[in-house]
């Protein structure tokens, strides 16, 4: 099964999708490809997927559609294996996982590379694959405008990143994780299962197999904030007071917050999150070198 958003990055998939059907037809007797053409459509599409044992899931789009498609399998025990065409605006996943936003050079990667089992967040009833967050900037993913977007691409969303200096929060949280209390007042919270974040390298040598999820809690220091963020970017291995980092299998958060927070790059809601790592939850291809890399535990 072949699935693609339409609306994903410039928006020009279609123009190819003859030439990558005639790739991977001498792979698979039988190809069926499924346009998304509603919010939770691709989600609907996997569990199809599941349910008709289907050998493998194509994921065309961005971060997004990659979650929706997640997030249907995950209902699911017996799943496709994922082969994965990067084709969103910033495609942070794909990066992450050695693909190449030239939709050719990763499809030679799902005909030719090695499945690899990855683990998966539950942020309360949904899943995230790389990203759970809130605070700064978490919402520009979902709220720059999607015709800018297709004109400038990953520009837009520094655009709207500028839009939103004056309006950082400040978040009152408790964080319990691994008999540890955190308390502060923070203004960013990162949940990461990725080595990227936003474009931005944000976690130095991830383990995507290891049942653990990295955490990055940045406490309010008005009027430094922007420094702060500026070298926790260089510096993604640097943890202080200020900056905390630990790895963790589950953790509850309680805030009262009215902050959003951000899932994959789409709305996850407010307030109180619980989150649990599934251990090597979904199959997904990728080259035999970041296999090497980031998948050491299996």
């Amino acid at each position: 099964m072949l699935i693609y958003n339409p609306k994903s990055g410039r928006q020009n998939f279609e123009s190819k999708l003859t030439q990558i059907i005639k790739k991977i037809e001498p792979k698979f007797k039988e190809i069926y490809v499924f346009m998304t053409e509603y919010p939770n459509h691709a989600s609907e599409l996997c569990e199809k997927a599941c349910e008709d044992h289907y050998d493998m899931v194509i994921i065309v789009g961005g971060d997004g559609t990659f979650n929706e498609c997640v997030n249907g399998l995950m209902k699911h025990k017996e799943r496709p294996v994922i082969g994965y065409l990067p084709a969103g605006t910033c495609c942070d996943i794909g990066m992450s996982l050695g693909l190449s936003k030239n939709l050719f050079k990763s499809l030679e990667i799902i005909l030719t590379g090695v499945p690899v089992k990855m683990d998966i967040v539950k942020t309360n009833d949904r899943y995230s694959c790389y990203v759970t967050a809130t605070g700064a900037f978490i919402d520009i993913s979902y709220v720059t405008d999607s015709k800018l977007k297709k004109k400038i691409g990953y520009f837009a969303y520094i655009v709207k990143a500028f839009e939103e200096i004056f309006t950082i929060p400040k978040m009152d949280m408790t964080i319990h994780h691994d008999n540890e209390v955190c308390k502060g007042v923070y203004t960013l919270v990162l949940i990461i299962n990725s080595k990227r974040v936003a474009g931005v390298n944000m976690i130095y040598k991830p383990s995507l197999d290891d049942g653990l999820v990295n955490v990055v809690l940045y406490k309010n220091v008005f009027p430094f904030n922007f420094i702060l963020f500026a070298l926790s970017f260089i510096f993604p291995f640097w943890s202080t007071p200020l900056v905390k980092r630990f790895k963790t299998n589950r953790m509850e958060i309680k805030t009262s917050s009215k902050a959003a927070w951000n899932v994959d790059g789409e709305f996850g809601g407010s307030g109180n999150q619980i989150i649990e790592v599934s251990n090597q939850a979904i199959d997904v291809i990728v080259p035999e070198k970041i296999k090497k890399r980031y998948f050491t535990n299996q």
